[in-house]
């Protein structure tokens, strides 16, 4: 009928002009009681003021029948937001339908677990490497924080303090109470930047460092320290513009990494073993360890030869501690000074071999340089057999692969003076200037317009997000930052000027692999499978940023795990900002609100007729039950 009142002349034809006309009349009679009808009989009618008004809108413009003597403005733009995707549930109604963890889990880390470690080979320390749970073994409860959990001290203080309750373990006092690392006060752990080859402080040491090469010039900007202890080197250095990557495994010294992080400097749990590290190649510009109890002389020098890999050509290695000074200190190393020697001599050697220049050995600290391109050393190739060059490869791939016992190539050069991959730009002009992968073309699948406007992008971004959460726009309130899938680490460029650090993540299944592009803007990150849980502990992040995670991982694992994968990571009160697609967003928030975080959605930056959301999310404060309760605090 609507059809035929709509359209009548479509039913007359030139055959039938008679019997149409009788039609036609019919029509006219039938057709406007009908239209009355249905429009104010049937079942479920509702006039137009009604549906305006059974939909949440902003006030919408008057209109009169006024005569103007002007073409009104009409208004096109959107009334409609993202947060009306959803019922926005109150929080006391929230039903918690995901379990938190026992107590006994607060600091459960998933792939660095110790019970599962023992089932390992101790050889080479293989049992510290990741072992993650298989799928059917993950635990699907929410961690929780000790009793009596606090907010960290903020940046700058928190490099000297941290709260006993955050980091319940005394150990380290103990053990190390004579080199000066950690002391207990009171309410409150103090790091006096003490360390085992830096009695008089980091800042000394650091000193001393900087006189034998130029710390100041803004030529090194990223370093990596290797068996960190509660990683004051990678503290002190801070102040100096120097980013530094330290790890170290979770072992006898219960705490270690959690000071570092704790303290809100940059660290992650791990080990050389049999992997290598999870790093590109030519990320580093220096690298350092002082005593760190790594064998450098063992298994045909593939630690070494794996440091290597990951320094920048022209990069640092500094050692201090067992050999170096073995003259003077062998006694009080419980060493023989025949032992001692054969360990110095086989580093040397190693370091000949991998064409490293000895620049200095004074007092305790020796220090040497890698080469800025390998010219000379495939001519040497002829008096050092070993290592040999490694067979074309990808130098960067570094997620579960074993370390190799072959030098890796730098990029090839036209003359002996030339930088292998490019010249670095000197800090902080190196944040912003095009990186050298993807000058030289290297890299192919981005051009440098490409990195210029996602540095644009996400100034625009972080602008906007500051906007949304005014605690991301409050200097020092948040200090660990994580960017779950940071593609040439725009998101932490960014924000350079804020008291924060960022971990930049690229994940293993990403189009392109572009850690090495952050690393050569001279910012810090690692590999990661979200799949799998990450080497950190329970409670390291202030501040999560998720864009298009679930997206990429998609088919690939559980959202759910992830997703309480990223709440064992997040202290208590923490925010986490997701950007993805729509219908994304609004699992991740029917999941979220099961787990004592608050969430709301929010429109695209751009245009809310983005299929693309942002949902902003704060875990809610809760701690394990006390000595005395059997409720969540």
């Amino acid at each position: 009928m609507v059809m035929w009142c709509s359209n009548p002349s479509y039913y007359v034809t030139s055959k039938t002009t008679k019997t149409s006309l009788y039609f036609m009349a019919s029509l006219a009679i039938l057709c406007p009681p009908a239209y009355l009808i249905g429009l104010f009989g049937l079942p479920g009618y509702r006039t137009s003021s009604t549906v305006a008004a059974g939909i949440p809108c902003t006030q919408l413009p008057k209109i009169t029948t006024t005569h103007v003597s002007k073409p009104m403005d009409l208004d096109f733009s959107a009334h409609h937001t993202a947060e009306y995707l959803v019922p926005l549930t109150p929080t006391a109604a929230r039903v918690t339908h995901i379990p938190s963890c026992d107590a006994k889990y607060s600091e459960y880390t998933p792939c660095e677990d110790v019970e599962r470690s023992l089932k390992f080979d101790r050889e080479r320390l293989v049992y510290r490497e990741r072992h993650c749970p298989a799928r059917e073994e993950v635990m699907r409860c929410r961690v929780p924080a000790p009793y009596g959990y606090k907010v960290p001290l903020r940046w700058p203080e928190s490099r000297d303090s941290a709260w006993y309750a955050n980091v319940p373990h005394k150990e380290l006092t103990v053990e190390k109470a004579g080199q000066n690392w950690v002391r207990f006060e009171g309410d409150r752990f103090r790091f006096p930047g003490g360390g085992t080859m830096f009695p008089r402080g980091a800042g000394a040491y650091i000193d001393d460092i900087g006189k034998l090469i130029d710390l100041r010039d803004g030529s090194i900007r990223t370093a990596i320290d290797t068996g960190c202890g509660v990683a004051s080197w990678g503290a002190y250095l801070l102040s100096r513009n120097i980013l530094a990557m330290s790890f170290a495994p979770r072992d006898t010294h219960e705490a270690q990494v959690q000071f570092a992080l704790e303290r809100g400097v940059p660290a992650l749990i791990g080990v050389l073993a049999s992997n290598r590290l999870p790093y590109p190649s030519r990320a580093f510009d220096m690298a350092h360890c002082s005593r760190c109890l790594i064998p450098w002389g063992q298994y045909d020098g593939q630690y070494l030869i794996e440091v290597d890999r990951i320094l920048r050509p022209g990069g640092y290695w500094i050692l201090s501690g067992p050999p170096i000074n073995w003259e003077r200190h062998w006694k009080g190393w419980d060493r023989t000074r025949e032992d001692l020697n054969a360990e110095q001599s086989m580093i040397e050697t190693i370091a000949r071999s991998l064409c490293w220049k000895k620049l200095v050995q004074k007092n305790d600290l020796a220090i040497w340089q890698k080469p800025t391109n390998h010219v000379h050393c495939k001519m040497n190739r002829k008096v050092f057999k070993k290592p040999r060059f490694c067979q074309p490869q990808d130098p960067d791939r570094a997620w579960y692969t074993k370390m190799d016992t072959c030098l890796t190539p730098l990029p090839e050069v036209s003359n002996i003076k030339e930088i292998s991959g490019g010249q670095l730009a000197k800090w902080p002009e190196r944040l912003t200037s095009v990186p050298p992968r993807i000058s030289s073309g290297s890299l192919k699948e981005i051009t440098e317009e490409m990195f210029r406007k996602d540095t644009e992008l996400w100034k625009k971004r972080v602008s906007h997000y500051k906007a949304l959460d005014y605690q991301l726009a409050e200097p020092g309130r948040y200090r660990n930052l994580l960017d779950m899938n940071s593609y040439l680490g725009g998101f932490a460029a960014a924000l350079i000027d804020d008291p924060v650090w960022v971990m930049n993540i690229v994940p293993v299944e990403a189009k392109v692999n572009t850690l090495g592009v952050v690393y050569e803007r001279g910012l810090i990150g690692t590999y990661q499978n979200w799949c799998e849980a990450m080497s950190t502990y329970p409670r390291t992040y202030d501040f999560i940023h998720a864009d298009s995670v679930f997206s990429l991982y998609k088919d690939r694992c559980e959202m759910e795990d992830i997703l309480l994968e990223m709440d064992r990571i997040l202290r208590p009160e923490g925010s986490v900002i997701f950007r993805d697609d729509v219908d994304l967003v609004l699992k991740i928030k029917s999941i979220i609100d099961g787990m004592q975080w608050d969430s709301r959605i929010v429109d695209h930056e751009d245009s809310p007729h983005h299929r693309e959301k942002i949902l902003l999310a704060v875990k809610q404060y809760w701690t394990a039950p006390g000595p005395d309760s059997k409720e969540d605090q």
